[in-house]
């Protein structure tokens, strides 16, 4: 009697939890998508408590401290000017970070404005904006970053503008075609009947059911930016010096490869554990948030 009033309970328990525990319930069980927020998580906090953590001042010019090994003072060494490779790491996390949200996020909501009227209304509106998109997808999405950061100028906003600028195709199709599968569906339709205006139905209706591929996406591609933002930097036309970037410090080390290593390694380390991170974590929430993954 007690194993059947035990079912019952359980069942209600699952019944009655809301999705996003469900997507917890499912994300715990993958190890390397738990490793990979943990990074996410740390990087944060550092980014956060950047003026707590760092020992140093991350642009203050010491000569006489100049290209000094891994120490106990110093326990990333120093660059050619005598700056602390620790300080600036731990304040490039910051930089990166921002870079990073900031630009994803105007890539996003160019790609879900696009995508959903695109994909809502169809027929010439649907054709005008896919051959918008196909135009920027035609060019790479570095070189096209690096074309519209030669025409801006080098500047820490200027690297927001170029990345978020064109990284939105990728938003626009996957929420038009999420859109597409998603207009037809009957509380659509119910919608519509009631009267309702087709914004109302396009951000109440629409929009909501296709978070799913969204978060993912957004995720991964957060790591991507940096990515692309540490190659700005390492080029010379993102941040500019002497704000500590990890791409800006990969361009000032490369003379220093082998009199200083650490000068190579550290920033290295940092952006592959950056993009690892968010790889890691997005490819957890794909699979956690799949219906398919439920059981």
């Amino acid at each position: 009697m007690s194993t059947d009033t035990d079912a019952v309970k359980t069942n209600e328990l699952y019944e009655t939890s809301s999705p996003l525990h469900d997507m917890w319930v499912r994300l715990k069980r993958n190890k390397l998508a738990l490793f990979g927020l943990f990074l996410v998580v740390s990087l944060v906090v550092i980014a956060i408590l950047a003026g707590i953590i760092a020992p140093y001042d991350p642009v203050q010019i010491a000569l006489k401290e100049s290209l000094k090994p891994p120490s106990s003072a110093h326990l990333m060494g120093t660059d050619v000017l005598g700056r602390d490779v620790f300080s600036r790491i731990i304040y490039g996390t910051r930089a990166s970070l921002v870079i990073g949200v900031v630009a994803t996020s105007i890539s996003l909501v160019i790609g879900v404005v696009i995508g959903a009227i695109s994909g809502y209304y169809g027929g010439w509106i649907d054709s005008i904006m896919m051959r918008i998109t196909d135009i920027f997808f035609a060019f790479p999405f570095f070189l096209l970053a690096i074309a519209i950061m030669t025409f801006l100028g080098p500047s820490f906003i200027n690297v927001f503008i170029a990345l978020g600028i064109v990284g939105w195709t990728n938003y626009a199709r996957l929420v038009r075609g999420q859109v597409i599968s998603v207009k037809e569906s009957d509380y659509v339709e119910a919608a519509h009947a009631v009267g309702a205006k087709d914004l109302r139905i396009i951000w109440k209706h629409v929009l909501p059911n296709t978070l799913a591929p969204i978060i993912v996406y957004t995720t991964m591609n957060v790591g991507g930016v940096i990515l692309s933002e540490a190659g700005l930097s390492f080029l010379g036309i993102g941040v500019q010096p002497p704000a500590p970037s990890w791409g800006l410090m990969l361009s000032e080390a490369s003379n220093f490869i082998f009199n200083a290593p650490w000068m190579v390694i550290w920033p290295g380390v940092a952006i592959f554990l950056t993009v690892l991170g968010y790889n890691l974590l997005g490819d957890g929430l794909r699979d956690a948030l799949d219906p398919r993954m439920k059981q």
